[in-house]
């Protein structure tokens, strides 16, 4: 996991003159995700302030209350008057696919005309589209690439990101990909979580020999990885046209043995049996656009996390998850944007939230719930992450608004005036 750069040690910081303070703050006390009603608890204080230092949140409240603990350190804090603004945790995007050159143009115009995502993937195009501009860059140019889309993701409040390889399908070029994602996450200073994604497609070099790629991924990719340090997960495209699910054990096999975590793209254009996957116990399932009867009711058993990327949805004019459904059968779900080239170029979360809102049926608190504290927990970060409470990492997020309906209200319009990043606040 990587925290941003080793910065200077940051002054305090002491936020000022907030009119709506979404702590997320449990009033169950509980250490888990958020389910079914507890997705509407986001611990709302009004004429708040939140005083942070050495990274952390101290203490967070009613503003007398909190400057009066500040108080003692006198000039050596930092205050930030935040003009009654509302002040949420940062985001975490708990899905994204940043190592890329390019944008995936020709795919977007041959879907306008009516074709499919598996009809382009199999004339070339879809993620194989992507691999030689990958493979054939330099780890510093992939890496100012990850830094720019971090840049871009904070501008949305976002403070926290899964990045993932996936687009250069050697064991050279992942290898690299992540090593870009460690690159620009030492100049940022967020927090980035790092997936391998070995197994987002068969590459054309292996084509009819899924199962020796499948090897190559287990016996070359994943020990290589973990004893670099480069990845805290790896994760599957397990969908038709991809990996099956037998692949999908194998892989998730050799991940475990390695003491990395587990993910998987599932679900999204066809059904899967989750059930062969439940003893991993992944981190999160991500998309489930298809998902059948017998699975979301398990769902609601587990501690995986439903992660849904209606971004993805809109994008390619696919059906949306059934959050609803999800919600009332008791399963922990996060939202996530999915950027990436090909069928999710957006790295607003705040647009992923609208999505949620408008197409999903979900309502603004289990938006904010499923993007900051549930997200949180899908990437195993939960104690540290996704609510503002003292000793949690100060990640926060100022929007420029009255109230916090509004974040999932205006649609393609960013509001979000500065964000605090382990302490460090930045002004946008």
């Amino acid at each position: 996991m990587s925290a941003g750069p080793a910065p200077t040690v940051a002054k305090p910081l002491l936020l000022t003159n907030i009119g709506q303070l979404l702590t997320l703050k449990s009033l169950s006390g509980k250490d888990e995700p958020r389910r079914g009603r507890e997705l509407l608890e986001l611990g709302i204080i009004h004429d708040a302030a939140v005083f942070c230092e050495s990274g952390k949140i101290v203490v967070a409240g009613p503003e007398r209350e909190v400057t009066s603990q500040a108080r003692g350190h006198g000039d050596a804090t930092d205050a930030f008057d935040c003009g009654r603004a509302v002040v949420l945790p940062g985001f975490v995007d708990s899905h994204t696919h940043p190592v890329f050159t390019s944008p995936r143009l020709v795919d977007f115009e041959q879907r306008i005309q009516g074709s499919t995502y598996e009809q382009i993937a199999k004339a070339g195009g879809g993620i194989r589209s992507s691999v030689d501009g990958v493979r054939n860059a330099t780890e510093e140019e992939l890496s100012i690439a990850v830094l720019q889309t971090l840049q871009l993701l904070q501008k949305s409040g976002t403070t926290t990101v899964e990045a993932k390889s996936g687009y250069g399908l050697t064991t050279e070029s992942e290898l690299k990909s992540l090593r870009a994602i460690r690159r620009a996450a030492q100049r940022w200073p967020g927090t980035v979580a790092s997936t391998l994604l070995g197994a987002h497609v068969v590459p054309a070099e292996f084509q009819q020999r899924a199962d020796a790629y499948v090897d190559l991924v287990c016996n070359e990719m994943i020990p290589r990885a973990a004893r670099e340090r480069l990845a805290d997960f790896v994760d599957v495209f397990c969908e038709r046209g991809a990996f099956n699910v037998a692949q999908t054990e194998r892989i998730f096999d050799a991940a475990q043995k390695a003491n990395l975590g587990t993910r998987a793209h599932v679900c999204q254009f066809t059904p899967q049996d989750l059930s062969r996957l439940a003893r991993f116990e992944p981190a999160s399932y991500d998309h489930l656009n298809c998902l059948i009867d017998k699975d979301l009711q398990a769902l609601a058993q587990q501690r995986t996390i439903a992660t849904l990327l209606p971004g993805a949805s809109y994008f390619l004019a696919h059906s949306y998850p059934m959050a609803r459904r999800l919600i009332e059968a008791g399963a922990a779900i996060a939202l996530a944007t999915d950027f990436n080239p090909g069928t999710s170029p957006t790295t607003s979360m705040t647009a992923v939230l609208s999505l949620a809102c408008t197409q999903m049926r979900m309502t603004p608190p289990e938006a904010i719930s499923a993007a900051t504290i549930n997200a949180g927990y899908a990437l195993r970060l939960g104690k540290q992450k996704g609510s503002i409470e003292a000793g949690k990492d100060a990640d926060l997020a100022i929007f420029d608004v009255k109230d916090y309906r509004e974040i999932c209200y205006w649609f393609g319009r960013e509001v979000c005036q500065a964000t605090v990043m382990n302490g460090q606040l930045a002004i946008h």
